[in-house]
């Protein structure tokens, strides 16, 4: 069955449906699966809440292409005021900066953000972890930061904007907050 978009599009889309969902982490557990199996180049992640723009692809795979970045995380938080006037709710705003301060402080990095949706992975980098020791969950995230820094995949920010609108989060932001920090501090005395 072809769906309208992939006949608008002209691309080769492959529409991949599981008969139950596989949780935010598992689809990107397999999503990245996938794309190691049939030899892909690069892949990006891009929620499809409306948060994130699809315009900015190329500017998201343009370190990949360049060979000067192994991972390209979106960055909401790199211009001041930038996920603010976007319309970041301030709760998630500073939950966000604390978060991310403390997992840099713990695993001695310098990201803007753990937390984005919006990401760019060179396919041979995805190979190089075990992508199915990680959550199904919504901390797969911070699980997959942590391997790339882990195995010393060289990380690149750059700044996206940002759009919310009244769209509703599915995440715990308390239980979701204990469990990044929970990996990181692993993570930290492991090192």
């Amino acid at each position: 069955m072809i769906l309208k978009y992939q006949q608008r599009s002209g691309l080769p889309i492959e529409v991949v449906k599981h008969p139950e969902n596989l949780g935010y982490g598992g689809n990107q557990q397999f999503g990245y699966a996938w794309a190691i199996q049939n030899n892909m180049d690069h892949v990006v992640l891009l929620h499809g809440d409306g948060q994130y723009a699809p315009e900015f692809l190329p500017q998201m795979v343009a370190p990949l292409l360049a060979g000067t970045a192994d991972v390209v995380l979106g960055s909401r938080m790199m211009t001041r005021g930038n996920a603010l006037n976007g319309g970041m709710p301030m709760y998630k705003f500073v939950g966000n900066k604390v978060l991310t301060t403390l997992q840099n402080w713990l695993a001695q990095v310098d990201l803007s953000e753990w937390h984005s949706g919006y990401r760019a992975y060179r396919v041979s980098s995805l190979a190089n972890v075990d992508l199915a020791s990680n959550s199904n969950a919504f901390d797969f995230d911070t699980q997959i930061i942590l391997q790339m820094i882990g195995t010393k995949q060289r990380i690149t920010e750059i700044p996206i904007p940002t759009f919310y609108g009244d769209e509703i989060s599915r995440v715990n932001g308390i239980m979701y907050g204990l469990q990044i920090l929970g990996h990181t501090i692993r993570y930290r005395l492991n090192k």
